[in-house]
């Protein structure tokens, strides 16, 4: 089974090497418009194999979609990366057409791929491809809540003291700093509701770090991070390659689900062989509902750039 990755940033061979490493796909295409970048770090990966023990093919390209034919899964990671003080929103005109042109090329030659997007504004660059494409909505998925979601158990293990593999939480809503709801109230220790073991301030902190999560880092790095984001990319990819059903909070198109309707946002999904198989009802309370109708509205109004700059 083939899979690419387009862009051979920081993210994107992130996303190939571990795509690679844990053997996820038979081949992986790693793609990109600068010259020699992405057959540097596939021979690079490649060269890693007989030290890691991993079989997969990755293979690099300087924008020659032809050898992404036949792809299953697509990652897009293309678009100029967030820079410190740059908004997702100021990132809009650049990446639309960026993204619009990735995914028109890579549907002519794998026209049954599944695409997973996670170039920024995500949550807007993800409507912009299912408008754009016309694809079913089970076959686009914006990559964020993942990656936020990653960071919130991150953080929620700090305060807590304990394992990062032992604490469930899930992050909904924009991927954005002031769009993304993590559900403090859903989140778990063991089974154990977190609100029993952190009072309410140190909840309040650790939703508040998960939100700035993005920003953080491109302050602490000078660029966006890559090594959470790469690797949440690569798990989108693996429960779809091995059918593996797993739950993920993914920005998808809704349909009525959340009390919202043309919109892409995240929400917790079942990913499988068919990409986004279910969307799951987490039974907001008053408070996270009002909050998800606030971060909805706000992705709506990145959504009217497309619109107002006829991109859609």
């Amino acid at each position: 089974m083939k899979v690419t990755v387009v862009g051979a940033g920081n993210v994107g061979a992130t996303c190939a090497n571990v795509l690679a490493i844990r053997e996820i796909a038979s081949e992986v295409v790693l793609l990109d418009i600068k010259e020699g970048v992405s057959e540097g770090k596939a021979m690079d990966m490649m060269q890693t194999s007989p030290l890691l023990g991993f079989d997969t093919c990755v293979v690099g390209s300087t924008n020659d979609y032809a050898k992404t034919a036949g792809s299953a899964v697509v990652v897009i990671t293309s678009g100029l990366p967030r820079k410190p003080g740059m908004t997702r929103e100021e990132l809009i005109g650049t990446n639309a057409g960026i993204v619009k042109t990735v995914a028109e090329n890579i549907l002519k030659h794998s026209p049954n791929a599944i695409l997973i997007i996670v170039s920024n504004p995500m949550d807007t660059m993800t409507y912009l491809t299912l408008k754009a494409t016309g694809l079913p909505k089970n076959r686009v998925i914006g990559m964020g809540g993942a990656l936020d979601s990653s960071r919130f158990k991150y953080y929620l293990s700090q305060a807590l003291g304990r394992p990062l593999t032992d604490v469930q939480g899930t992050v909904i809503g924009g991927h954005g700093d002031t769009t993304m709801i993590p559900l403090t109230r859903l989140a778990t220790y063991n089974g154990v509701p977190v609100s029993q073991i952190l009072d309410a301030a140190a909840l309040e902190k650790v939703a508040a770090d998960t939100m700035v999560g993005g920003a953080t880092l491109t302050k602490l790095l000078g660029t966006s991070a890559w090594y959470a984001p790469g690797a949440a990319a690569a798990m989108l990819v693996e429960s779809i390659v091995r059918d593996e059903k797993k739950v993920f909070p993914c920005c998808v198109s809704l349909e009525g689900e959340y009390g919202q309707k043309d919109i892409c946002i995240g929400v917790p999904v079942v990913v499988g062989k068919n990409g986004c198989e279910e969307i799951i009802d987490y039974k907001l309370n008053a408070e996270e509902k009002d909050l998800f109708e606030k971060s909805a509205a706000a992705v709506r109004k990145m959504n009217q750039v497309l619109a107002d700059m006829k991109v859609i």
